[in-house]
C-alpha cells in the first residue's frame, strides 16, 4: 500500500499542469502589456509562494508519522 501511494504521488507530480494564480484585477492590468513577460513573472511568483506551505506541511508530516512508527516499534 505504501508503494502505492508513492507512485499516485510521483505521477501527479510528473503531469502537473500549469497553472493561472493570478487574481482578476492582476489579471486586467496584465494583460494589456504587449510582451507579457511581466505577467509571467508575476504568476511564477505567486505559484513558487504556495508551494511553500504545502512543503512544510509534508515536511511536518513526515517527521510525525516518523516519530509515530518508532513509538509503535518500541512498544
Amino acid at each position: 500500500m505504501e508503494k502505492k501511494i508513492y507512485y499516485i504521488s510521483f505521477l501527479l507530480l510528473l503531469f502537473a499542469i500549469p497553472a493561472s494564480a493570478q487574481c482578476a484585477m492582476c489579471r486586467a492590468v496584465l494583460e494589456s502589456e504587449e510582451g507579457q513577460q511581466t505577467a509571467r513573472g508575476i504568476n511564477n511568483g505567486i505559484v513558487y509562494l504556495m508551494i511553500v506551505p504545502y512543503v512544510l506541511i509534508g515536511v511536518v508530516g513526515y517527521v510525525m508519522y516518523k516519530k509515530k512508527k518508532e513509538t509503535s516499534e518500541s512498544k
